[in-house]
Formats: structure tokens, sequence, C-alpha cells
């Protein structure tokens, strides 16, 4: 396949045997990095256009299925050949096919009110594959999320947009799992700006770098050098929305914190001290302290001392 634009975190791709996966890297050139997320199946609960079925599937089975079915794609994000892509979805580009038949969507659009091009919704409403419950997966793209997080705290202070309620808050805490209280959790998450509630339907906003903005980070392990927990000062956080989430920090060892779980994005802010305890990765002459190294990322955290501090 051709590509005629740069493929993105949170586009998604379908392979020529109808398989569906989320982009999950950047470095997208030969192959690209992703994760397996809607296979064809007679049973399955979803639908696509041409009426044919697909079931989700989680991220052990669909690391089982890509090591049994195409072994030479295994790593830490599965890697497809361009020739074995049929279709690249890219959000920003389908919006409007999407808030068309989603109100929700559509309301969530003129609320937030973002320059064309700079938002759109990824996912199976991306993919055509959404469900009853399905949940709006928004993309904001480069500089406008920061826009777009002020546009979202005023359509909740107006109504238009409402807030979590404490029971989904805790169901959201229950999803993600963190290793840290859940009032910790709440108090770094309400100040992120990024998730709320549209007729009943909960939707997050996540980032995704603008085309200028590229390349970002390859999706390659370092050399492990152990377990580690530092405190230090953050002095750049351009990307700390990004996956992985980007800390640039003043530390005599460590040049950066990244965090590979959505749970620790947005942590931290230039200018504040972060404790993080993760595991340190030689990178070339740096040395990168790298937090969700297991899909449920135990004992590995980032917190912000300093808002822990204003907020004690």
């Amino acid at each position: 396949m051709v590509l005629l634009k740069p493929v993105r975190l949170r586009d998604f791709v379908r392979d020529v045997n109808g398989w569906y996966y989320a982009v999950a890297a950047y470095d997208n050139f030969s192959t690209i990095g992703s994760v397996l997320r809607y296979i064809p199946d007679p049973s399955g609960d979803r639908i696509d256009d041409s009426k044919t079925r697909y079931r989700k599937v989680e991220f052990e089975e669909a690391y089982h299925l890509i090591s049994k079915h195409h072994p030479e794609w295994s790593g830490l994000v599965h890697r497809i050949p361009l020739n074995q892509v049929k279709k690249v979805l890219k959000p920003d580009e389908e919006i409007e096919r999407i808030k068309t038949h989603h109100t929700k969507v559509a309301k969530l659009v003129k609320a937030l009110h973002l320059p064309p091009c700079s938002f759109g919704v990824t996912g199976s409403l991306l993919c055509g594959l959404e469900g009853k419950n399905s949940d709006i997966d928004g993309v904001v793209y480069g500089s406008a999320f920061g826009y777009a997080q002020k546009q979202l705290a005023r359509s909740i202070k107006n109504g238009t947009i409402k807030d979590l309620s404490e029971s989904l808050w805790k169901t959201v805490y229950k999803k993600r799992n963190p290793y840290t209280s859940y009032e910790e959790f709440i108090l770094h998450e309400k100040r992120k700006q990024n998730r709320g509630q549209v007729d009943g339907t909960y939707f997050d906003l996540l980032y995704t770098r603008s085309y200028s903005d590229l390349p970002g980070f390859s999706m390659h392990k370092g050399v492990v050098l152990g377990k580690n927990r530092i405190e230090a000062t953050v002095t750049a956080d351009q990307f700390a929305f990004d996956s992985p989430a980007v800390y640039e920090i003043d530390h005599p060892e460590i040049s950066r914190v990244l965090s590979f779980t959505h749970t620790y994005t947005g942590q931290a802010f230039t200018g504040e001290r972060l404790e993080a305890q993760g595991i340190v990765e030689q990178h070339g002459k740096e040395k990168w302290l790298v937090v969700g190294t297991t899909r449920e990322a135990k004992g590995e955290f980032i917190r912000s001392l300093s808002l822990l501090e204003k907020e004690g």
C-alpha cells in the first residue's frame, strides 16, 4: 500500500484479512506499529456496513492471535507490513461521517468548537463497529489539545457537557487499577480536563501529535538497567499527554520519564516536582525511566508531589 500521509497514533488500519488494528506508534515507515482490536467472527456482536460480524479482542488474546498467525509481526506492538494493509482510517478525516450518524458525537464537536482537522474520533466508532454502550474516544491533534481542555471546562461549567459522576469516577479508577489511592487518582485526573459525559455517554480526549511534530518516539525497548524510584523537576511537558507520555526532567542521571500507560499521562507539568517509579532503560547516551512496562504496571507510577503538597 502507498501511504499518502503518515500513519499516526490512534489511526486504525484494516489488513487484507479484514482484521482491524489500533495504531500504537509513530514510526510507521515500512511497517505499521499497532495492536489488534477487532476480528471477523460469525457470532460476533458488532456488524459493519457490509453486514460482516466482528468481535473485539482483548489485549492478551490479541498478542496470542498475532504470535499464532503472524509470528513475524510480534513485538512490543504488532508490526504490519505495508503490503498487508488494505485500508487506513484516520479520525480527523472521518469525523464528518461519524458525527452525521451519531448525534452525541455531533454535540461534542459543537461544544469543543475546534479548528478543522484538529479533532476526530477513534476506536469502534471510527471502524463502524460500535455497540450500544460504546464510549466516545476523542482525538485532538497537536497544540489544539490545550484549547480543547479549556473548551471542555467551559462546556461543563455552562452545562452543555456533564462532568463524571462519583460512581463513574470509581468505575474509571477500577478499570485503570492504578498503583495509587482513589483520592490521589482523582486529584490528578480532575485537573487534566479530558473526560466528560455527553447525554449519558462517557468520552475522553486523547492527544496525538500533529504532522509537523512527527516523528515521535520509536517503539523499541532499551537496555534494561533495573527498577528505580526518583524525584525530579519537570522541565518540559509538551508531550505529557502523548503515548508514550514524555516528561523531560532535571535529574543527575535520568533525562526523561516515559509512561506507556494512559493512567499516568498528564500527571505533572513544567516546574512541578514529580515522583516516579519504574524501569530504567539505556537509550543511546541517555537513561530513561519507563512506567507501564507491563499491562498492569504494578509497582510503577508517576505522581506530582507539587500537586499533592498544594492540595494536602
